[in-house]
């Protein structure tokens, strides 16, 4: 997470209370449906190439990790009515645990090195949250719930890593404008 002068649980709750961050979090929530729900490349049925989980992956390292989870629960519950999916429950939770990781892998390294390179930070946050989220906890709700093969379900593994190295690519970039980090963390700090 950007760094901000409260870390605690409750300084990332107020976050909610703050009128810029719930409407940047609510366009990261509206981006992740177009970009995963409108946008996307769909490979068969169980395979789908896009980028909604890089507003998500933002809210969580920017915000932390309750704005983080919020965004990716309300873009998958969303996104999914929209579409007219069924809510697959499994599955609203691997997007919320995008969030929720990135956040939590952001504000840890953020605290436990003095001088954290944003190298490291977004790398740790990025992957954490895919391995955690996107390949483990949403690859269980495709099995459980649409029966989806193994096989298919092992190809997630390099998608996601491939998506990954982009989304960290453009969250590394957003980082390096002093501009865009001054304006999160006047954010954070209100």
């Amino acid at each position: 997470m950007i760094t901000s002068k409260n870390n605690s649980a409750v300084g990332n709750i107020k976050l909610f209370g703050n009128v810029r961050v719930m409407t940047v979090a609510g366009l990261f929530i509206a981006m992740s449906i177009v970009l995963g729900k409108f946008l996307a490349i769909n490979i068969g049925t169980s395979i789908r190439i896009s980028f909604e989980n890089l507003p998500v992956l933002m809210a969580g390292i920017f915000f932390g990790p309750f704005v983080g989870g919020a965004v990716g629960l309300g873009a998958d519950i969303i996104g999914s009515i929209l579409k007219g999916y069924d809510i697959n429950p499994i599955i609203a939770l691997g997007a919320a645990s995008i969030g929720i990781f990135s956040g939590l892998s952001s504000m840890l390294i953020s605290r436990t090195r003095a001088k954290t390179t944003s190298i490291v930070n977004i790398i740790v946050s990025v992957f954490s949250a895919h391995i955690i989220g996107s390949m483990i906890i949403k690859s269980i709700g495709m099995i459980v719930y649409f029966h989806t093969p193994i096989e298919v379900i092992a190809l997630r593994v390099p998608l996601y890593i491939g998506i990954g190295l982009l989304e960290f690519f453009v969250i590394f970039l957003l980082l390096k404008n002093k501009a865009f980090v001054s304006y999160i963390e006047r954010m954070n700090h209100r």
